[in-house]
């Protein structure tokens, strides 16, 4: 698939930050593109379940694995962001078919 670039803008932006999913979303509103509605579902699933399990993850203060957590998840960004960049929609490891489920309304 070949995004217009529009699209593909908007794909680009729903991956800085949990706001920037949250623009992206309002930018898609007028003009549904495909490609920028994959990529805002998949920034913001890995955006909301980040502060999700963030959450819990503060419970076992340790070092070791808080940063594999944000090692896990920045990873998770770096892969959907290079998708978007990319023009690709090809869902993140793990969790990105559930995030396209969740989140079909977007």
């Amino acid at each position: 698939m070949n995004p217009d670039k529009e699209g593909k803008n908007i794909a680009i932006i729903s991956y800085f930050t949990i706001i920037g999913a949250i623009i992206a979303l309002f930018m898609n509103a007028d003009k549904k593109s495909p490609f920028a509605s994959f990529h805002i579902r998949q920034a913001l699933g890995i955006f909301l379940s980040f502060f999700l399990i963030g959450y819990f993850i503060g419970y076992f203060d340790s070092w070791t694995i808080s940063s594999a957590f944000y090692l896990f998840y920045f990873i998770l960004w770096i892969y959907g962001f290079m998708g978007a960049l990319q023009g690709q929609m090809k869902p993140i490891p793990i969790l990105g078919e559930q995030f396209q489920k969740i989140f079909k309304n977007v």
